[in-house]
């Protein structure tokens, strides 16, 4: 069985970013960059699955630039067989991801494909979606736990009112959540190692697929500050700010 899991090179989780003084949108000049936490606990989760015997090769994918490859490197560190790149300078957006994918998942024929529920930069929450529309899959997203067996997937999932489990045919795609695994330390073996693996690099245009912006960015902005809270004396005068200032009763 192959899993093909997609990761995505973002600004690191610790970083406070910032938007450009022109508006046009982040500055990520000399900022510190690492692997979406998502698709961090994705391979995590592929790796597991290849050590219980189930999985035979992980291949790990990313789409963007070339700096990519050192996302690419962490996942073949942590666990991933290879890795391919799709690279492009071009601004991508989860459908453009979500087509890739789909190119490279009717190339690799995985049994499994596993991406990180949403990236921290966008929030989009799309991807794995699309592609699970596109390539006419069964999707399980949120997973929380995933098992597989007898070529089906018993995946739980996170929904508002608890937890929710389902059974899924193969090839299918899962989205993972933050419950489902911690993901290992990195060790410098394994970094070593990873530097022997393979690394294909594509380009979208070998793959048939135009990765052209479909979205116009107007403006980027920073939120509003919060203002300072106040005290009120009694009950009574926090029903009638809630009322009357805020206007959310």
């Amino acid at each position: 069985m192959k899993a093909l899991v997609a990761v995505k090179r973002v600004v690191d989780f610790n970083v406070k970013v910032r938007v450009k003084s022109d508006g046009t949108g982040i500055d990520i000049a000399n900022v510190k960059m690492s692997m979406n936490p998502f698709d961090e606990i994705a391979v995590e989760e592929a790796v597991r699955l290849k050590e219980k015997g189930v999985v035979s090769e992980v291949i790990a994918v990313s789409c963007g630039v070339q700096q990519c490859q050192e996302t690419l490197r962490t996942a073949m560190a942590i666990g991933a067989d290879r890795a391919i790149l799709v690279q492009t300078d071009e601004a991508l957006e989860p459908l453009a991801v979500a087509k890739l994918l789909k190119a490279l998942v009717d190339k690799e024929q995985p049994d499994l494909v596993i991406l990180g529920k949403q990236a921290i930069d966008d929030d989009c929450n799309q991807t794995g979606q699309m592609l699970a529309a596109l390539a006419d899959l069964p999707q399980a997203t949120f997973a929380s736990k995933v098992e597989v067996a007898d070529g089906r997937a018993k995946v739980t999932r996170e929904v508002d009112g608890g937890l929710e489990t389902l059974s899924i045919s193969l090839p299918a795609v899962i989205t993972t959540d933050l419950r489902l695994n911690e993901p290992r330390y990195v060790t410098l073996p394994n970094i070593m190692k990873a530097k022997k693996k393979q690394l294909d690099v594509v380009k979208p245009e070998d793959l048939g697929v135009d990765v052209k912006p479909r979205l116009k960015t107007l403006k980027v902005t920073e939120p509003a500050k919060r203002s300072a809270g106040v005290k009120v004396p009694d009950v009574a005068t926090l029903v009638v700010k809630l009322k009357t200032e805020a206007k959310v009763i």
